[in-house]
């Protein structure tokens, strides 16, 4: 198992970039590991990835040192060990709405005596092939990382306990489910998405845990980065879309 930059990275205080990828191709994610990010998130909640994907998305990470991380369709334990034993050193975890729903985020991703997880001689363990099983769970317990998603109302009013959850490493706000919850859809720059976005904000700055975004350009990434986040993230999406509308308006000038 690999040193996970990403989470030294975190815990030096340092702020770490990483990019949304949502497509089952290795390729892809090869090349976007020569761009320097720290981390990848393959996304399996709003993609159609599966674990036989995501292990071979997590060989190409790897090749150039890059954090893999998954994000998962659901908190369930079994969804999670699948993902994870494709060699993902963290997942991102959807809609997180309070401190039993994180609890079993963190005991599914660690094993004992912080969690659950079930142990086998996986890719994620080398396939027992390097160190024994019992050594690599320690390793794992202390290298994967956990990114809780925070995504309702509920998931607010119960943010002051979720953040004091043992494994907890990144609060990630959620804009465009948080404007679902707050009966304004699709309206993330909404007045009063913006002051429970602040409310998240004020909880996780004073706790243990880091403050993540998504962020849709290198703009509000840099203003996030003054309000204290230090786990930004961005999609692949939002930085080819752009290019590709800028490179073809000037090309038919």
């Amino acid at each position: 198992m690999q040193t996970n930059r990403t989470k030294a990275k975190l815990k030096d205080g340092e702020t770490v970039f990483g990019c949304f990828v949502r497509y089952p191709e290795p390729s892809l994610a090869e090349m976007m590991g020569y761009q320097g990010w720290d981390f990848l998130v393959f996304d399996a909640e709003h993609g159609v990835l599966d674990p036989r994907e995501c292990e071979n998305l997590v060989r190409a990470a790897e090749l150039r040192g890059v954090t893999p991380m998954v994000r998962l369709t659901t908190n369930q334990p079994p969804v999670t060990l699948r993902f994870m034993d494709s060699g993902a050193q963290g997942v991102h975890v959807p809609w997180v709405n309070t401190v039993p729903e994180a609890e079993t985020a963190v005991r599914s991703v660690k094993y004992y005596p912080r969690g659950t997880r079930g142990l086998a001689g996986v890719r994620a363990a080398d396939f027992g092939q390097t160190v024994p099983l019992g050594e690599y769970v320690k390793l794992a317990n202390s290298e994967t990382l956990v990114v809780l998603q925070i995504e309702t109302v509920e998931a607010v009013q119960c943010l002051p306990e979720i953040v004091e959850v043992d494994g907890v490493d990144v609060i990630f706000i959620g804009p465009m489910d948080l404007s679902q919850s707050l009966g304004v859809p699709g309206q993330p720059q909404h007045p009063s998405v913006l002051d429970v976005m602040q409310r998240i904000c004020d909880v996780v700055l004073s706790s243990k845990a880091a403050l993540g975004i998504m962020t849709g350009n290198a703009k509000s990434a840099r203003e996030w980065q003054t309000r204290g986040a230090r786990y930004i993230a961005t999609t692949i999406e939002s930085l080819m879309n752009p290019a590709a509308r800028e490179y073809l308006r000037l090309a038919r000038e």
